[in-house]
């Protein structure tokens, strides 16, 4: 049986040859530069392939530049990250291109070191953007990529673990091959995505690198990688409530920390609430139902809390004369272009336009 040590310096030859000959012709891959990477990579986090494609071109096409990102409105950029949710990622992405644009005179940083003192930009993202953007020898570490090595060692290894992530990046550190670190590391992050998938179903027939497994090889590819479970998330109960009259919906901004923040929503109270209770609840900020309508249920998984929703479409007479708390009362023209709503509203706010 080999050792882990002799099966990853064998890896190079054969993953980067597969990668040229099986990459997925994908929009950020096109014009590799660094912007370009680290835009993809951001949005890439937590979000499939297939739904991050609109979302960058749009972008790109708003902010091709660090310069016009640096100098966003903030309610245009989330408006243009609606819908991918973790907003303080691009929060975080605005803060790094001021970093630039007064660091590094607006050129994006060509050291790994540099790019990793950007703000929001961790082991993962500086590797990939070092090695895609400019070739330097640097891992890129991702699920994707966790997978594929344990299985690969035949790990047991927890990979939640700082101390494994670390490891495997030092192990991959060691064999990236100078002359091809981008399709190296873009290689292991595809075997991950499209052969050696998660969920216990890899498609060993089709891997270039079966022969280096020690997870095929002993027959344990499915009882990998380990991974263990977060801790359960809270659960919040709350009333969703889409207030129309006959040319504007109700919606609000949420405070300036904490959960969405300073994203706009629509109303919402804690608890699930009947009917009746809705309107008595409508009443009580000064609101006239002429209608009531139960839009049913939903569910948003946030990173630490799950809010489990019952929605009503509430049909008022004139919102803006006579509403108590301080809301905005938007056109749906105004929505659809000009106020970002968080992707957990999704279920609802179809019904305010």
């Amino acid at each position: 049986m080999q050792e882990t040590g002799n099966r990853l310096q064998q890896l190079p030859e054969p993953l980067v040859e597969w990668y040229r000959k099986n990459r997925r012709e994908l929009p950020w891959r096109e014009s590799p530069d660094a912007y370009r990477v680290w835009v993809s990579e951001i949005m890439l986090q937590q979000t499939r392939v297939e739904a991050v494609k609109p979302y960058y071109a749009r972008f790109l096409k708003e902010l091709p530049t660090v310069r016009d990102l640096a100098e966003a409105d903030e309610e245009k950029l989330l408006k243009l990250w609606e819908g991918l949710g973790y907003y303080n990622r691009v929060r975080n992405m605005q803060k790094a291109a001021n970093q630039i644009m007064i660091d590094y005179h607006g050129v994006f940083p060509c050291e790994y070191e540099e790019i990793r003192k950007l703000k929001g930009i961790g082991n993962y993202t500086a590797g990939a953007i070092s090695s895609f953007a400019f070739g330097i020898a640097k891992p890129a570490v991702d699920g994707n990529v966790l997978r594929v090595i344990s299985r690969i060692r035949g790990s047991y290894e927890d990979i939640m673990k700082q101390s494994v992530r670390k490891k495997i990046e030092e192990q991959i550190e060691e064999v990236i091959p100078e002359d091809a670190a981008s399709d190296f590391n873009q290689g292991l992050i595809e075997l991950g995505a499209i052969v050696c998938v998660p969920n216990g179903e890899p498609k060993c027939v089709e891997c270039p690198v079966k022969h280096l497994c020690a997870a095929y090889e002993k027959g344990i590819q499915a009882e990998l990688p380990v991974k263990k479970k977060p801790n359960a998330r809270r659960i919040e109960h709350r009333t969703v409530l889409v207030f129309r009259d006959d040319g504007a919906t109700a919606i609000r901004k949420r405070p300036a920390k904490g959960l969405l923040a300073r994203m706009y929503e629509l109303p919402n109270v804690e608890g699930t609430l009947n009917a009746d209770e809705v309107i008595a609840y409508s009443k009580e900020i000064g609101l006239t139902p002429i209608r009531v309508k139960p839009l049913g249920e939903a569910k948003h998984i946030f990173s630490h809390v799950e809010w489990h929703m019952t929605g009503y479409f509430v049909q008022v007479d004139e919102l803006e004369r006579s509403c108590k708390p301080k809301m905005i009362f938007a056109r749906p023209d105004e929505i659809k272009k000009r106020y970002p709503i968080p992707a957990a509203f999704e279920k609802y706010i179809g019904y305010a336009m």
